[in-house]
């Protein structure tokens, strides 16, 4: 009997019999190292994806700082102000890493009771491009600009002036304005031409602009 039941397992069909222990495990590493390989070029696809994002978000940011500075800039107008201390200030002052300005244009869809013009001053402070406001242009002594941030990741801006006779400055009014030809009118925007504006981005480096005055 036992000799038949041994000969009837000989003769039964291969497509019977199960896999092996050691067909089992390779077929296991096998599907882990296909699973491995496909994980790996999931997380480059994602970590890419994810890069490309923040870049394009910081140069949608990086477009939206210099569009403000540029309406700002070409819509300055020649209107002296005076600050919390009633202290005469220059329609445009600046040094090498501020600005501060008056500029027309500024819109009233909801028709409140203010003025077109509109004082704007732009500064960095910890890697921050900032953009002030302040709702009148001869301000009282409370009162406060509203500020928004343009462009963070900044290490730098370096701001120029340049003359009628095209010669830049680093501030302005520039020093020696006080002392010039008695005809001239004490404005600066009667000499005042262009304002190259340098930012130092992170990822971006230097990107300059140059901006003319109307």
């Amino acid at each position: 009997m036992a000799h038949l039941r041994a000969k009837r397992l000989l003769l039964m069909p291969k497509t019977w019999l199960g896999f092996t222990l050691l067909e089992l495990l390779v077929a296991l590493a096998i599907f882990a190292v296909i699973a491995v390989m496909a994980y790996s070029g999931l997380d480059t696809i994602l970590t890419a994806r994810q890069q490309t994002d923040q870049h394009a978000t910081q140069l949608a940011h990086l477009q939206m700082a210099f569009i403000w500075l540029g309406r700002d800039i070409e819509q300055h107008i020649n209107r002296p102000i005076r600050n919390q201390y009633g202290d005469r200030q220059a329609t445009l002052q600046g040094t090498i890493s501020q600005m501060e300005l008056t500029r027309a244009g500024w819109r009233n869809p909801a028709q409140q009771q203010r003025s077109s013009l509109q004082r704007v001053a732009y500064h960095l402070e910890e890697k921050t491009l900032w953009r002030s406001y302040w709702r009148v242009l001869d301000r009282a002594q409370d009162a406060k600009p509203i500020r928004m941030g343009l462009l963070n990741e900044v290490n730098e801006i370096q701001l120029r002036y340049l003359d009628e006779h095209l010669r830049w400055h680093e501030q302005w009014p520039p020093l020696n304005f006080s002392n010039r030809a008695p005809n001239k009118q004490a404005n600066s925007n009667q000499t005042l031409k262009a304002i190259e504006v340098t930012l130092t981005v992170e990822k971006w480096g230097r990107l300059i602009r140059l901006f003319r005055i109307p």
